[in-house]
């Protein structure tokens, strides 16, 4: 038989595990959703972008085959 210490100490580890695991769930939520939200303002930057005529590729250095914009 556990004593009543140990108990204690077993539901605060418990809820300790419990909390940290409500935490992370939490923030793989909000992670998803400001993954979505990037993605959703990224298209319409580019739709946005396209309506105005601009050309959406990048700059090429012939030289070295990397963006200009990129200072190489």
């Amino acid at each position: 038989m556990t004593s009543h210490v140990e108990q204690q100490v077993a539901a605060r580890i418990a809820a300790a595990k419990a909390k940290a695991a409500e935490q992370k769930r939490i923030r793989e939520e909000l992670a998803s959703a400001r993954r979505r939200g990037l993605a959703a303002r990224h298209a319409e930057k580019l739709r946005r972008l396209a309506q105005l005529g601009l050309d959406l590729a990048p700059p090429v250095n012939p030289d070295n085959q990397s963006c200009a914009a990129s200072g190489a």
